[in-house]
């Protein structure tokens, strides 16, 4: 059967069920089951292979009761990130290229009402009173909600897909993300308890280190993970308490936010805490939890280095305590975080661990670093990635100028 055949047979069916069916009295077993009459019936005589029956079957149901195009992206493993720019827009991420899909939604209305369904999977709201929404497909996939007006180009939805398989401190070594020695290094700290940050920009991996660090957490612990929306794989633990905040409903009432759950999860005897994402005021409750005993807690945050994460750090304690001196929230700081870890997505796609950095105290109003380690590029691997060819000049100046441009970390 040929795409064009293919693509009639499925609008047909699905067009029929939707006019003629009572949609909300069948189940999903007596939908399925009548779906695949119709395609048997539309098919006829012409001969059709079994899985090509099959797989229009799926797409109809798909297109009443699934989530229509995003079931098949979803079912792709090889498509990490998907970026919908209302209904005739979808760009998708695969094996680390951007492109803009051939396909997509049958109408604003649909793409509307499978945002509704991805956000009631995991009982949240999204609405014109609420237009903005965080939440997660049941796979733990994280994705991001926006409606118009906000959205000027119509329903907007990005979807980071969660990989199957929990990350972990082997294949990050495999992809050469980190190394062995670092790898071992990085266990002994986790084990001795150091409470440790993770910084870097949007998809440079912050999460997934995380979850791959998680492993190295003893198994007799209690821990209590707290996030926006859960997506973190930690395996072996059993007494592992996972929360996650709640937006406000229609009415204005009932949110729980990540400042409530980590005051919470103080009564609830951990002895280690693990905050998803510190975004802004919760960073001062996150210290202070750090700060009295419950020591080996892991967070992640944004920032361009390990010291921009210091500084960020400082603005998002002033948002939670608007007028507390920076010398208070320095201290405070350099008390609590014993570890940044900061982490990069390179040009070439890859993603790297750039810094570890240790916090030894505070002195004559500074934090005071102690680096670790700092990945330097060679300059050949530099150059590799660098389009077309970098002339040299005598002029030493231009020639470093040059490198840092091309993505260098290297000095002439």
């Amino acid at each position: 059967m040929h795409e064009g055949k293919w693509e009639e047979t499925v609008a047909h069916v699905k067009a029929y069920i939707t006019e003629t069916l009572p949609l909300s009295t069948l189940s999903d077993e007596e939908l399925q089951e009548k779906i695949e009459e119709l395609v048997k019936c539309r098919v006829g005589d012409e001969y059709c292979p079994i899985d090509t029956m099959v797989s229009m079957v799926r797409q109809v149901f798909s297109g009443i009761r699934g989530l229509g195009l995003l079931d098949s992206i979803i079912l792709d493993d090889s498509i990490t990130e998907v970026m919908i720019n209302g209904f005739e827009n979808v760009f998708i991420e695969k094996n680390g290229e951007l492109s803009k899909l051939d396909k997509q939604f049958e109408s604003q209305r649909r793409l509307e009402d499978v945002i509704q369904r991805v956000v009631g999977l995991a009982g949240r709201e999204v609405n014109q009173a609420n237009p903005i929404v965080d939440t997660r497909l049941p796979d733990g996939s994280r994705v991001n909600v926006v409606l118009p007006p906000i959205a000027l180009c119509g329903p907007t939805m990005t979807i980071r897909k969660f990989s199957k398989t929990p990350m972990t401190i082997e294949k990050l070594i495999e992809y050469g993300s980190i190394t062995r020695e670092i790898a071992d290094k990085l266990e002994v700290l986790v084990r001795a308890k150091f409470n440790i940050f993770i910084s870097g920009g949007t998809g440079s991996g912050k999460t997934t280190f995380l979850n791959a660090l998680s492993n190295y957490i003893p198994k007799d612990e209690r821990v209590i993970t707290i996030e926006d929306s859960a997506e973190l794989q930690i395996k072996g633990i059993d007494n592992l308490i996972g929360m996650e905040t709640r937006n406000a409903n229609s009415a204005g009432a009932g949110r729980i936010t990540i400042r409530d759950l980590i005051k919470t999860s103080l009564r609830m005897r951990p002895e280690r805490i693990v905050v998803g994402e510190v975004r802004g005021g919760e960073a001062l409750d996150m210290l202070q939890a750090m700060n009295t005993g419950h020591d080996g807690s892991l967070s992640t945050g944004h920032a361009n280095s390990t010291r921009d994460m210091l500084s960020r750090m400082e603005t998002m304690v002033l948002q939670g305590a608007n007028g507390l001196p920076l010398e208070a929230i320095r201290q405070q700081i350099a008390s609590a975080v014993d570890i940044i870890i900061h982490l990069s997505r390179l040009r070439d796609r890859s993603r790297k661990t750039m810094e570890i950095t240790e916090i030894l105290g505070y002195e004559n109003g500074e934090i005071r670093l102690n680096p670790l380690f700092v990945f330097q590029e060679d300059e050949k691997s530099t150059l590799d990635r660098v389009s077309g060819s970098l002339t040299r000049t005598d002029n030493p100046l231009q020639n470093v100028l040059k490198l840092q441009l091309a993505g260098a970390k290297i000095t002439i």
